[in-house]
Parts: C-alpha cells; sequence; structure tokens
C-alpha cells in the first residue's frame, strides 16, 4: 500500500546523499551496500557518505553534523534504516532536506534500554562496544517526532518486522509518501524491490 507523494521533480535534483545504518551494523550492511552500487553505476557525479556510526547517539550526529556542514542544503537528502532512520530524521529536520526511511526506530529511548551493556556488531561478532546508559538520554534529545515534516519523506514500513511495530513506524510519519509492505522484514530482505522506489523519490542528478 503506498500514499502519494510529492512529485520529485519539483525539487533540485540531489547531488549529496547520506545513509545511515542502524543498531550494531555498518556501511557494510545490505541496504547500504546495494545503494552505493546502484548510485555509483547510474549517479556517479552523486557525493555517498555512509559513515560508522559510534556508538554514542551524541558522538554519531556529531560526526554526521561535522561532515555534512558544507552540503548544499538545497541539493541533499538522507536515508536512514532502523535506528539510523530516528538520526535520518533528525539530520533532515536540522538540513530541512528530503528523507527516506527503512523499518525506521520511532522510539530507541525506550526499545534500547534493555540493550544497556556489551554489545557485538552485527557484520563483526569480534568488534566489541558497549552500551552506556548515558545514551538513553542522548536519544531523548535527538527526538523531533513533535514536529512536522521538514521537507519531502518517504517511508518503506513492513508489517512483517519482527523488531518494530509498522503500526508505530507508521504512525510516526503522517506527511510521508508511505509504502506499506504486507510481509517483508526488519532487514527488508527484498530491499532490491524497494530501492528503485526510493532512487526515484531521491531524484538523484
Amino acid at each position: 500500500m503506498s500514499t502519494p507523494a510529492l512529485p520529485a521533480s519539483s525539487r533540485l535534483p540531489t547531488t549529496h546523499l547520506l545513509y545511515l545504518h542502524g543498531f550494531r551494523s555498518s556501511p557494510q550492511s545490505a541496504k547500504a551496500r546495494m545503494v552505493a552500487e546502484q548510485v555509483a553505476r547510474q549517479h556517479p557525479q552523486v557525493q555517498l557518505w555512509c559513515p560508522q556510526l559510534p556508538p554514542s547517539p551524541r558522538t554519531a550526529m556529531a560526526l554526521v553534523a561535522g561532515g555534512i556542514a558544507h552540503w548544499p542544503r538545497e541539493r541533499m537528502a538522507v536515508v536512514g534504516s532502523s535506528l539510523g532512520g530516528f538520526y535520518a530524521s533528525w539530520v533532515a529536520q536540522q538540513m530541512r532536506c528530503p528523507l527516506v526511511v527503512l523499518n525506521p526506530a520511532v522510539n530507541p529511548a525506550r526499545d534500547l534500554a534493555r540493550h544497556i551493556g556489551n554489545q557485538t556488531a552485527w557484520h563483526d561478532p569480534a568488534e566489541h562496544f558497549y552500551f552506556d546508559p548515558a545514551f538513553i538520554d542522548e536519544l531523548r534529545a535527538l527526538d523531533v517526532s513533535a514536529q512536522g515534516a521538514a521537507a519531502a519523506q518517504l517511508a518503506i514500513v513492513a508489517q512483517g518486522d519482527e523488531l518494530l511495530d509498522w503500526r508505530e513506524m507508521a504512525a510516526r510519519y503522517p506527511q510521508a509518501q508511505l509504502h506499506l509492505l504486507e510481509g517483508s522484514d526488519h532487514a527488508l530482505s527484498d530491499f532490491a524491490d524497494h530501492l528503485p522506489r526510493v532512487l526515484q523519490f531521491l531524484h538523484l542528478a
């Protein structure tokens, strides 16, 4: 099920694209790599940045803010998956730029409280990090859910998500073009099927 969006042609083409991965994930995630491969193949002039995010939300967003400080706001967009969707929503609000969220975390301060302690990286189990209790307050400080959409939004939400409630995700983005999947999963294992929709929405140069 989908709802219509503003035509991408009404915006300036995107020349700078930020991709933010989820909790315990990395730029090596399947979705991040698919986006990077398609952008490199079809839009080589677009600058794509997918940073490895540190565990601290405050530090992660400081890293991102520094990296995009000189990007043209009218020609940038941001994509985020899971916790990266929460972060991407904050970035889009600050930069007033188009946003794509993929099964976004909508209340990570609540959901990640049970993950406080030692964690392993999803793509490299030998890599460990500590999720500090202070990070919960850092997440709360980044919550922009009470603010309206700053620019065009696309939300891809799977009803089959085994980690997050699809109803919460859909309700969080009432102004977005919503693409609601009847099945799928949290990782969006069928992301290749939906990537063309994402790229069309992004209106890449």
